[in-house]
């Protein structure tokens, strides 16, 4: 009889286990990428607006502002779509029969007393 490997984990939470540890270092990666981008960036920049309306600032600051308006542009153009699924969500929910109805015509069941469904698992 072939000896069996014996490991405490499963082979799941292994790789589990690695796959977290990637993410974080990736997060790190990232995290120290922005950070040598802003030491490098420390130069004032010159924002010039309409009216002749400036704004001096580090370029890291700009660049982080700009970034930060593009989000949200883009999180305030997909509320719309946001409410328009929601609201057929809404009507789909409200149209269709509640499994109590459905199981009101069934015939009872032979395996024991009637539950009624669980909702939400």
């Amino acid at each position: 009889m072939p000896a069996r490997h014996r490991s405490h984990r499963p082979p799941t939470l292994r790789i589990g286990a690695a796959m977290r540890l990637f993410v974080w270092l990736f997060r790190a990666f990232i995290f120290f990428t922005l950070f040598a981008f802003a030491l490098n960036n420390q130069q004032a920049a010159t924002v010039r607006w309409f009216f002749g309306v400036e704004w001096h600032a580090p370029m890291v600051i700009v660049v982080l502002a700009a970034f930060a308006c593009g989000c949200a542009i883009g999180v305030l153009a997909m509320v719309p779509a946001w409410w328009t699924h929601r609201r057929a969500a809404r009507r789909r929910e409200a149209a269709a029969p509640s499994p109590a109805s459905r199981l009101a015509g069934a015939p009872p069941s032979e395996f024991g007393p009637e539950h009624p469904p669980r909702e939400g698992l």
